[in-house]
């Protein structure tokens, strides 16, 4: 069975890993500060140790690898729309919704420049929610 770009389904999982492994890499500077919510193989979730309106810690960033892409979701980004003017129109087109970008292309080159911009707007969106108080 084939997929995507000749890839098979384990050549797909095996760059579904890299991808993870490199967002994952994204939020470890956090942990510090943050809650780890879930941290396995395929699925990590950090959240604020201070509680939202609803009483729910928030969640500050994730990275989980499913069926045909790795998700990366950063919640300020809803929170702080003005962290998105300055966005690439790449990553831009990796967007699903206000604050979740997707991978599924094996175009390592592409995730990188992405990969960096979302290190930063990682820092912008931690910056932000310290400076509200809500970590």
């Amino acid at each position: 069975m084939v997929v995507g770009n000749n890839r098979t389904p384990a050549n797909a999982m095996e760059s579904h890993s890299v991808v993870f492994t490199a967002l994952r890499k994204l939020m470890r500077p956090y942990e510090a500060e943050l809650a780890v919510k879930t941290d396995k193989p395929g699925s990590c979730y950090l959240e604020t140790h201070s509680a939202s309106l609803n009483g729910r810690r928030l969640l500050f960033a994730g990275a989980k690898i499913k069926k045909n892409y790795v998700s990366f979701y950063l919640p300020a980004l809803y929170m702080f729309p003005d962290l998105l003017d300055r966005i690439s129109p790449t990553l831009k087109k990796m967007m699903q919704g206000q604050s979740c970008f997707n991978f599924s292309s094996s175009n390592q080159r592409v995730f990188e420049d992405c990969f960096e911009e979302l290190g930063r707007l990682t820092q912008s969106g931690f910056e932000r929610l310290k400076d509200q108080s809500l970590l």
